[in-house]
């Protein structure tokens, strides 16, 4: 009697395990469906982009909107008819220069003085934003410092400044609007980083350092949307780019790798928006990159380094703020 027990235990197990393992089957086939038609969705959208969002009913927020890309991202935003344009930065002259500029291409154009580095600061003139103009539904975290100094170069103050600018600002400008944004069920929250957050490089260990801690910071954030409906986020990371924050920068191959627009890098994040697009290479050939760093060993990596100059790159460079 107990051997015939032990029997049927022995069978229940078997198929209790079988049924386990049919149904972990079962599900590995479905997410690798699901991986496969979003793949496939993905590249279809390469070259049939879905329905663009209309920017008519949005107020757009920019951070460290006076100047360099930030500014060209609010002449795109109007050009493509944002409601309402709201720049913050720290330097009055560029902020009413760039408004002057929105107004003139027929958007209402607002400014604020804000250091996105001040929570109280940030929380401050949200309310204010909020009063004065209405809901933000799109937020660009631009504002950005970089002071081009290798660690031991570096003094304590300016490394603190650029973590807190760079990467802490999108902590409170974040807290500060998706609320609002999560209620109206509509809203984007867009980062503007760098491929260096991604393959950082000797001479800008501030830089670097924030703008991976942002990256890291935005792909959970859009983790944690993909249940939010209406409400999305993305990431940009470009190349070198022509501002004046990256004045002086030398690269061994400029016709090889010659530095973006700050034009171009505008005009394919608002269509990355519009698109509901996640993240951002800019441009394409920095997907090589990154699928290189996947599997090449340091050394090899580093033979890329030196081909490209970018050990050296950063000697003549002379960050702004």
């Amino acid at each position: 009697m107990a051997l015939k027990d032990s029997q049927k235990k022995k069978r229940g197990g078997v198929s209790t395990l079988q049924d386990g393992l049919g149904r972990l089957g079962a599900s590995l086939l479905l997410l690798a469906g699901q991986m496969l038609l979003q793949t496939v969705r993905a590249l279809l959208g390469r070259f049939l982009p879905a329905r663009a969002r209309d920017l008519t009913a949005d107020c757009v927020l920019i951070t460290g909107g006076g100047r360099g890309i930030g500014r060209a991202l609010a002449r795109e935003f109007a050009r493509r008819g944002a409601r309402k344009i709201v720049l913050w930065g720290r330097t009055e002259k560029c902020l009413r220069e760039a408004a002057q500029e929105i107004r003139a291409m027929g958007t209402e154009g607002h400014y604020f003085i804000c250091d996105v580095a001040n929570r109280e600061e940030v929380y401050r003139q949200a309310k204010a934003v909020r009063e004065k103009v209405g809901d933000v539904t799109i937020l660009v975290n631009n504002a950005a410092v970089v002071h081009g100094k290798t660690l031991l170069d570096s003094d304590d103050h300016a490394l603190l400044k650029s973590q807190h600018i760079n990467t802490l600002g999108q902590f409170w400008t974040t807290k500060a609007f998706l609320p609002r944004m999560l209620e109206l069920q509509r809203g984007h929250i867009v980062c503007l980083n760098s491929v260096l957050a991604l393959s950082a490089i000797p001479g800008a260990v501030d830089y670097c350092t924030s703008k991976s801690s942002s990256f890291a910071f935005m792909e959970s954030l859009t983790l944690g949307l993909l249940d939010c409906p209406g409400v999305n986020a993305t990431t940009v990371l470009p190349f070198h780019t022509n501002t004046e924050m990256f004045q002086g920068i030398r690269i061994r191959f400029p016709n090889l790798f010659p530095p973006l627009k700050p034009e171009m890098v505008a005009r394919r994040t608002v269509e990355a928006v519009q698109r509901n697009q996640a993240f951002l290479l800019l441009p394409w050939t920095m997907h090589i990159l990154i699928f290189l760093k996947s599997f090449f060993p340091q050394t090899a990596l580093d033979e890329i380094h030196r081909f490209a100059g970018s050990y050296q790159c950063m000697n003549t460079f002379k960050g702004r703020t």
